[in-house]
């Protein structure tokens, strides 16, 4: 009997499941995978077929046999947004930052910065890098005295007690000034030939004090040279100098001759006292502001009072007459009377409205006292005191005579 007219039957084909089964898996080298331990209620629906086995992520990315691909099922889930942990800062609102001209995109930093105790601030740009410098720029609040550190003027390492902490080759200059005017008065030196002599000087250290600020191998020289004379927030502030001689020729040129003197002389003596005795008794009294204490302006107030009574009372009667003194009058003449406003108020008469003597002495340093503790305890905008007690003090003193005199 032959099989020679009957078809062959073909064997049955064989179906490659899209998603392979553990044993093709071990078979194409991937036994070494890690698989999940696997419940027995899901493995009974795997042997019986209802369920197709997962495979690793990694095959379905890494993988280069696309039958061994396959598509991931979109979770019904909400997507819960992740927490991501990084160097950036938690802080998303954002300023640009001050850059050169010549830079061609800004760049944006946080809005945190941190004040070190040099006074200068540093803004921080969220990531462990260090910031961006700021670029230098003029600011009004410069003119302010912001403390600093020890060791940005090298003298001052050396005599820390001497310089730093109790400044007394600067007082020392400080005070000079005071007995300068003395003798330009007892001269005979009005102060219309002064003030061209104070603006001679202030302008070419002003020049160089801004010079030195914008290069620093001068101000290294600079400070090396006047180190002593200088506070540690002159290092990078303007000098102290530059205020002393420009309030000392303010007043010279605008008020009366007697009030313009006894105002250096205040600026002269009672910032010294004011600070001398701040810095020895001050922590044992009333804090009035920063930098101010109650044992500071007590001291100026006093230095005030002996300082005015010594001109007026003192040394006025012992000076005589110079040539010019004609066109520089005095605006007390040892006397004050009331407004006749208030002395028509009061039912006084002229005399009974007017006080002289000793007793309008004492008034008139009284009064300069408390102008002078005034003008050193103010913050006018973080001015140096060196500009403001002689002009709030001398103002002071014109407007008092002023009304008074």
């Amino acid at each position: 009997m032959t099989l020679r007219g009957k078809a062959a039957i073909p064997a049955t084909p064989r179906v490659i499941s899209p998603s392979p089964t553990p044993s093709e898996l071990s078979q194409d080298g991937l036994q070494d995978s890690y698989f999940g331990p696997v419940t027995r209620s899901a493995t009974r629906r795997r042997q019986n077929g209802s369920v197709t086995p997962q495979i690793p992520e990694s095959l379905d990315e890494d993988s280069s046999d696309p039958d061994l691909r396959r598509a991931r099922t979109r979770s019904r889930s909400p997507i819960k947004p992740r927490k991501v942990a990084g160097l950036t800062s938690a802080k998303t609102p954002t300023k640009p930052a001050r850059v050169p001209k010549k830079a061609q995109k800004p760049i944006m930093v946080p809005e945190e910065t941190t004040e070190h105790a040099n006074g200068v601030i540093v803004t921080s740009n969220g990531h462990l890098a260090p910031p961006t410098p700021a670029t230098a720029g003029w600011n009004w609040r410069d003119f302010s005295r912001s403390p600093s550190p020890l060791g940005l003027i090298p003298i001052h390492r050396h005599f820390k007690t001497l310089i730093h902490k109790h400044e007394v080759p600067r007082k020392v200059l400080h005070v000079s000034i005071g007995f300068i005017v003395y003798w330009l008065y007892v001269t005979g030196t009005q102060p219309g030939w002064v003030t061209p002599w104070l603006m001679a000087h202030l302008i070419p250290i002003a020049l160089t004090d801004y010079l030195r600020h914008t290069y620093p191998s001068l101000n290294r020289f600079y400070v090396g040279c006047l180190g002593a004379f200088m506070r540690e927030s002159e290092y990078d502030g303007w000098n102290g100098v530059v205020f002393y001689l420009l309030g000392a020729w303010m007043v010279l040129h605008f008020l009366p001759k007697d009030v313009a003197i006894v105002a250096v002389m205040l600026l002269s003596w009672c910032d010294t006292a004011a600070s001398t005795f701040g810095r020895l008794w001050g922590r044992y009294t009333l804090r009035i502001r920063r930098g101010k204490s109650l044992a500071g302006t007590l001291a100026a107030f006093v230095v005030g009072v002996v300082t005015a009574g010594w001109f007026w009372g003192w040394l006025v009667p012992r000076t005589p007459w110079f040539p010019g003194d004609e066109q520089n009058p005095f605006m007390f003449n040892g006397f004050l009377r009331l407004p006749e406003i208030a002395a028509n108020a009061l039912g006084l008469t002229a005399s009974e409205a007017t006080v002289t003597g000793n007793v309008a002495l004492a008034v008139m340093s009284l009064w300069s006292g408390l102008a002078a503790a005034g003008s050193e305890v103010v913050d006018v905008c973080g001015l140096d005191d060196n500009l403001t007690i002689p002009v709030l003090s001398g103002i002071g003193m014109w407007g008092f005579l002023k009304i008074f005199g």
